[in-house]
C-alpha cells in the first residue's frame, strides 16, 4: 500500500508542460468487472484502474465465488464469468465509500436472490439508496435497511419477482438507472424487462457507459429516448474475451486544466475524441474559457493562450469533471456560474458546500444555492490548508490553485489528508509534480 504523508505542500508554480499517462476509469472499471463475473465466459480485464473503489470491488467479488487472477505486477486481470449466476448465497460485503460498487452490486444480489448484508465507511451510510430499494422492492426484491431508512447499510434476502416493469427516479443519481440496467439480464430469461425513469435523468453520459458496455458483453438495450429502456428477452450477458479499460477522463480534468491555466502544453494520454466517457467534454468548457484544445484517438493536448474567461454553464451532463471547472475560475476574468450541479450535494461528501468552503479560503467570494455554484476570482489568492473531506476529488482540484496563471499567481496550498486520492489515482500528486516546471 502506497504511504502518504498527513498533509501535502505544494509551492506556486510559473509553469506546467509534460503528458501524463492516465490511470484507467473508474466508472469502466467497476462495471466492466461486474459484468465480467456475470457473463459467460472468461474475460481478460487490460489496465484496470488500481485504487480503493475497484479493490472494493474485486473483494466483494471474491467474497461471493467470483474466481478472478491478477497477471503479474501489472494492472490486467483474467476474470472466470459465473454465467448469471453467483457461486456465494450468503455473505457480508464491505463497500467502502464506492457508489459504483454498491448501487449495481445491491440491484444484481437483489434480482438473484440470497442473504447478504452490505455495508460500507460512514459516509457511505449518508449517500441515498432509497430509490434503487424502492424500485427494486416495487417488484418484489426483498431488501432492507438496517439503519436510517433510505440509506445503507442493507439486508437483501431472497424475494418473489412478479413483475418486469421497474420505475425509478432519474434526478438524484444516474447510479441507480444503471444498477438496474446491469441487473435487468438477470430477470430476462422470459420476458423482457423494462425501467421508465421518472422525472429528469441527469449524468446522462454515464448511462451511455452503461449502455456501451452492456453492449460489449452482448446486451442491446432498446431506448426509449432517456425515459424508457428495454431488455430484451432472452438477454444474457457473454464475455468479449478481452476488453480494454480507457484512461480515466475525470482524473484528466485536471492535467487539462493546468495546462489551460498556466502555459503548457500538457498530454493525458490513454483517452481521446473517441472515448465512451462523457467526461470528455470537459474540453468543451475549457475551450469556452479561451483554452487551445487538442485530440487525438487516444491523447488530448491543452495550453494556454491568455487570461482564462468566466464562464456561465450548465454541468449536469459532467459533475464530476465540474468540480476542475470551479477552481480554474479562479484563474478567470470574472465571476463564472456552474448550473445544474445538485447531484454534488449527495457524492463522497456535500460538494457544493465543501468547495463554497475552500474556495473562500482562497479569497473568492461564493455564492453557493441548491443546485449551482458562482465563484469570484480575488485579485490575489490566498495562501490556504484546504481539507479535503475524504473525497479525493477534493484534493486533486485544490491542488491546481498552486500554479500561475495569465493574470493571477499561484499561491502556496496545503492539502490535507492526502491519501483520499487513493480513491481513484493513488499517485496523483507524483503525475502533478511530473508537469510542474519552475523555470
Amino acid at each position: 500500500m502506497k504511504k502518504y504523508p498527513h498533509y501535502l505542500d505544494l509551492q506556486p508554480a510559473r509553469r506546467v508542460q509534460g503528458a501524463v499517462r492516465l490511470p484507467g476509469s473508474k466508472s469502466i472499471s467497476n462495471r466492466t468487472l461486474l459484468l465480467a463475473a456475470l457473463a459467460q465466459g472468461d474475460t481478460d480485464i487490460r489496465e484496470l484502474l488500481a485504487s480503493d473503489d475497484t479493490h472494493v470491488m474485486l473483494m466483494a467479488l471474491q467474497k461471493l465465488g467470483v474466481r478472478w487472477e491478477q497477471k503479474g505486477a501489472s494492472q490486467d486481470y483474467l476474470v472466470h464469468g459465473a454465467g448469471g449466476t453467483l457461486p456465494v448465497h450468503s455473505a457480508d460485503l464491505f463497500m467502502g465509500n464506492a457508489g459504483t460498487a454498491i448501487r449495481p452490486l445491491t440491484a444484481a444480489l437483489a434480482v438473484m436472490g440470497g442473504d447478504y448484508t452490505l455495508h460500507g465507511v460512514a459516509r457511505m451510510h449518508e449517500r441515498p439508496i432509497g430509490d434503487l430499494v424502492d424500485a427494486l422492492n416495487g417488484i418484489g426484491c426483498r431488501i432492507d435497511y438496517t439503519g436510517e431508512p433510505g440509506f445503507p447499510p442493507l439486508h437483501i434476502q431472497r424475494g418473489h419477482i412478479a413483475d418486469r416493469r421497474l420505475k425509478v427516479r432519474g434526478n438524484v443519481s444516474s447510479q441507480y438507472l444503471t444498477a438496474l440496467l446491469m441487473a435487468a439480464p438477470l430477470m430476462a430469461k422470459e420476458q423482457a424487462v423494462t425501467i421508465e425513469v421518472i422525472g429528469e435523468l441527469i449524468s446522462k453520459p454515464y448511462i451511455e457507459i452503461t449502455l456501451n458496455l452492456m453492449q460489449r458483453f452482448g446486451v442491446e438495450v432498446v431506448r426509449d429516448g432517456w425515459s424508457a429502456f428495454t431488455v430484451p428477452a432472452g438477454s444474457r450477458y457473454a464475455s468479449p474475451g478481452a476488453i480494454h479499460v480507457e484512461g480515466d477522463a475525470s482524473s484528466a480534468s485536471y492535467f487539462l486544466a493546468a495546462g489551460a491555466i498556466a502555459g503548457g502544453p500538457v498530454r493525458v494520454e490513454g483517452v481521446g475524441r473517441d472515448s465512451i466517457q462523457g467526461d470528455v467534454r470537459f474540453v468543451d468548457a475549457l475551450r469556452q474559457m479561451g483554452a487551445d484544445i487538442s485530440l487525438g484517438d487516444n491523447w488530448i493536448e491543452a495550453r494556454s493562450t491568455g487570461a482564462l474567461k468566466a464562464i456561465d454553464a450548465d454541468f449536469n451532463h459532467i459533475p464530476d469533471a465540474a468540480m476542475t471547472v470551479a477552481v480554474a475560475a479562479l484563474y478567470a476574468d470574472g465571476t463564472s456560474t456552474l448550473r445544474n450541479i445538485g447531484s454534488w450535494r449527495v457524492k463522497e461528501t456535500d460538494r457544493i458546500a465543501a468547495m463554497a468552503t475552500e474556495l473562500r479560503k482562497l479569497g473568492a467570494a461564493v455564492e453557493e444555492g441548491a443546485d449551482y455554484l458562482r465563484v469570484t476570482p480575488p485579485e490575489r489568492l490566498q495562501p490556504a490548508a484546504i481539507d479535503t473531506y475524504d473525497d479525493h476529488r477534493m484534493a486533486m482540484c485544490f491542488s491546481l490553485a498552486s500554479l500561475d496563471g495569465a493574470i493571477r499567481a499561484g499561491t502556496t496550498v496545503r492539502i490535507n489528508d492526502p491519501k483520499c486520492v487513493a480513491k481513484t489515482f493513488p499517485d496523483y500528486f507524483d503525475a502533478f509534480a511530473g508537469i510542474i516546471g519552475r523555470s
